[in-house]
């Protein structure tokens, strides 16, 4: 059955429905109705919401990014940990092959394929680190900073928008490299790493705090890269600030330069994780 849901979306209209969906989620039609049918279907914990009544969300994209309540996610602030950037599903961790990451068993992609062609940022991250954690339709969705760091470039790759649950990213291979993605890239002082938001289907759009407008599916046919360092405005984010969020839905890769980072011997793959929780330790040669 896995099989067949992935071959289907072969041949979908992509980007059509994810704009239908767009406007659908930022209508006020039977938002309060839908907003119960999802909390009731997705069992989401509303205590954990900053605003917990469902009557003040403007419209159900409003509900879908909603923030949490201060104190919902604790972030370790040992200036060593580095913490997961969001809620979902750890789908694959570790390290990542000279230029191939584990997408999921027996599928592996290429990092530069995933950064674009960007044939020198992807060996920066040559033989580093990496995770990939899916969030399910109940997680929350914004994305925050795993640790300290100066954002230094964005690149914006357009692509199809596959559904990115656990049947197609086991069955359609370079799934994470085909979809419409936003690459951020930090740098600290321990080395770069970068966030890289994987857009999916229905997700309308991938908002981040430094802009004003967000990089909608549809946008431009040409990859987009922005060069922050010449940039009046420097965009310097703490660890467990926020970075940006999904308008329903998606998958987050962050990407570890090898002399960043160690990745804690007890992450294990299928499991769920919350942001804030540690992924591992700034440094490759740690006790």
């Amino acid at each position: 059955m896995s099989k067949l849901f992935s071959l289907v979306q072969y041949f979908l209209p992509h980007h059509l429905i994810t704009k239908i969906m767009g406007v659908f989620a930022e209508s006020k039609f039977a938002k309060n109705f839908l907003i119960r049918l999802f909390i009731k279907k997705y069992n989401v914990d509303m205590t954990e919401a900053r605003n917990t009544c469902i009557d003040q969300y403007p419209n159900f994209n409003a509900f879908f990014t909603r923030e949490l309540r201060e104190g919902a996610r604790p972030i370790d602030n040992n200036p060593r940990v580095i913490v997961s950037p969001t809620d979902g599903r750890l789908l694959a961790a570790g390290r990542i092959d000279g230029d191939r990451l584990i997408q999921a068993k027996n599928h592996c992609f290429s990092c530069n394929d995933l950064l674009g062609g960007n044939n020198a940022l992807a060996s920066t991250f040559s033989n580093g680190n990496f995770a990939t954690i899916y969030l399910s339709p109940k997680d929350y969705h914004r994305v925050h900073m795993p640790l300290k760091g100066t954002l230094i470039k964005t690149i914006h790759i357009p692509g199809r928008l596959f559904s990115v649950g656990y049947a197609t990213s086991s069955n359609i291979p370079n799934l994470f490299a085909r979809n419409e993605r936003l690459v951020c890239v930090f740098s600290t002082d321990a080395g770069l790493f970068s966030l890289i938001l994987v857009g999916a289907m229905v997700v309308g759009s991938i908002k981040t705090v430094w802009t004003k407008e967000a990089p909608k599916v549809l946008a431009t046919p040409e990859i987009k890269e922005i060069d922050y360092k010449s940039q009046e405005i420097k965009v310097n984010l703490d660890k467990g600030a926020e970075v940006g969020r999904f308008e329903l839905g998606s998958t987050v890769i962050v990407l570890f330069e090898q002399k960043l980072m160690q990745l804690n011997s007890n992450i294990v793959a299928s499991k769920p994780i919350r942001m804030g929780e540690s992924l591992g330790l700034v440094g490759n040669n740690l006790n």
